[in-house]
């Protein structure tokens, strides 16, 4: 984890081992990742640097130094040879890590880049920012191959699929949509800051409404509502294995939750005793029961028959779907309504023009 306090730590899942604090930064740790062995670990800082680190307890470093302003993002290729970083200086930037050297950029953005992801066969780097847009680039040709513009607000996180077919993106707006890569078009729409679970079938989100939502993908639906941050949740990600995620809050709180094989047969998550308490100053582990309370979007009545509940979770399933397809529908059509009153505008000034231009000749 990062933070303000301009530290990186490696915390221990074990609750015996000690948590390692790392000093390097010069200012606040904006951003962290492990490599896919787990043997580096990558930061990115407002002090414009990217370090990578050898996760022991000398914490060594190497500084990567190319960007211009904070750096927000920083995210390994599957295989851990390259790394992408984005930053405010308006570019995404691709770097060697066994030469640990600068390779190219990618600047098309036209404000602050908050995000930048690898596609899982790393041939495709997908990238957000402040600019409302969603762009995918092909890292061979660096060429840019699609922009996506359908954003009411900055986008802050985004992130693909694990079959690399759909990417994910969720914006200041408080939303997150799920555009198809291949047919560069909308699938669905939902709320809140996300990770995808890794068999690619459930997305967990962060709102700034304090809570986490699981979501199943193949049925468009939330399952689970998770309380626990005091205040706005601003990350959460699932672990390599999805039997874990972690959830970071305004509340300078890191948590860890069990999912307890929630996304296989439906059974209800837990946290983990053991949460981790994020000071503004310095890290420290902090053992503490979370007591969080868990939300079932279907609760049942237990007064009721097993075929009648059956009934009604079946009838509350098609409902919420409708619901959610009527949004999907709802965001189509307003993203139309502006493509239509832009391209009136552009008729009108057209027009305008063609005028003048008859005036100006007689």
């Amino acid at each position: 984890s990062g933070s303000m306090d301009s530290c990186l730590m490696i915390w221990s899942m074990k609750s015996q081992m000690r948590a390692y604090r790392f000093v390097g930064h010069k200012d606040a740790v904006m951003c962290v990742q492990f490599s896919p062995s787990g043997h580096l670990v990558a930061s990115g800082s407002r002090d414009k640097t990217v370090r990578l680190w050898v996760p022991s307890i000398k914490g060594d470093s190497t500084v990567f130094k190319a960007h211009t302003a904070t750096v927000r993002s920083v995210h390994f290729s599957s295989d851990g040879q390259s790394l992408v970083t984005a930053s405010d200086d308006k570019t995404v930037k691709v770097w060697t890590v066994h030469r640990q050297k600068f390779l190219f950029s990618l600047s098309q953005h036209t404000n602050w880049v908050r995000c930048a992801r690898f596609s899982p066969d790393g041939r495709l780097i997908v990238s957000s920012s402040d600019d409302k847009t969603v762009k995918v680039w092909d890292k061979t040709s660096r060429e840019l191959i699609h922009s996506f513009c359908e954003l009411g607000g900055f986008v802050n996180h985004v992130d693909f699929h694990p079959n690399g077919t759909c990417i994910a993106a969720a914006g200041t707006d408080n939303t997150v949509k799920v555009w198809d890569v291949r047919m560069n078009r909308l699938l669905q729409h939902y709320q809140g800051n996300l990770s995808f679970h890794p068999n690619g079938n459930y997305l967990v989100t962060a709102s700034n409404d304090s809570t986490l939502k699981i979501l199943d993908l193949l049925e468009g639906r939330l399952l689970y509502t998770l309380h626990g941050h005091q205040g706005p949740a601003i990350c959460v990600a699932f672990s390599r294995a999805g039997d874990l995620l972690a959830s970071g809050g305004s509340d300078e709180q890191v948590m860890v939750w069990k999912t307890n094989g929630v996304v296989d047969d439906g059974d209800v998550l837990k946290t983990q005793k053991s949460a981790s308490s994020v000071d503004e100053t310095h890290h420290a582990p902090v053992e503490m029961d979370c007591a969080l309370h868990l939300e079932k979007t279907k609760p049942l009545n237990s007064g009721r028959n097993h075929k009648q509940q059956e009934e009604e979770i079946s009838l509350t399933n098609t409902l919420e779907h409708i619901l959610e397809q009527l949004n999907v529908l709802t965001q189509t059509v307003s993203i139309l309504e502006q493509r239509l009153t832009l391209t009136e505008d552009k008729l009108k000034e057209c027009l305008e023009n063609q005028q003048k231009i008859i005036h100006s000749k007689t």
